[in-house]
């Protein structure tokens, strides 16, 4: 009986498929560091808004704290055009924040000089993006 010689199989194309895997890896892997660098970049530009909101806020509280006696007038409703002694913070607040809606509420506490002040300032930074909203409350009274 006559034995066959044994073959020796290559394994060819293995080292193909690993680099082929690999890069498939990798590229699911940039994709990933790309998808949170975009998600980066949009939380980035809100705290920004949300800085430029908190010292719009402020600037008005200032202005309010300083003009205590006549606080009913820098209420503002939704949607409504401010006094005059709102506009050039108004306009300086757009000039910042693009397309700012300011809403300013005045609730004074019964048998107090307190009064509750609550500032809303929104925005929407593209059309596709979420309308967000930064609201602020403050007690403002006249010392005694």
């Amino acid at each position: 009986m006559r034995r066959r010689p044994m073959t020796i199989r290559r394994q060819g194309g293995i080292a193909l498929l690993e680099a082929l895997l690999a890069a498939v890896i990798l590229a699911i892997g940039l994709l990933g560091t790309i998808g949170l660098q975009a998600r980066s970049y949009s939380a980035l530009s809100e705290a920004g808004m949300r800085a430029e909101a908190t010292i719009a806020v402020n600037q008005l509280l200032g202005m309010m704290n300083t003009d205590l006696a006549n606080l009913d007038d820098y209420a503002v409703a939704k949607g409504a055009q401010p006094d005059e002694k709102l506009a050039t913070w108004l306009e300086d607040t757009r000039a910042r924040i693009p397309g700012a809606e300011v809403t300013v509420t005045l609730a004074r506490a019964g048998g107090t000089t307190r009064t509750a002040v609550t500032i809303a300032i929104g925005w929407q930074r593209s059309a596709a993006s979420q309308r967000n909203t930064h609201r602020v409350t403050a007690y403002l009274a006249e010392s005694t």
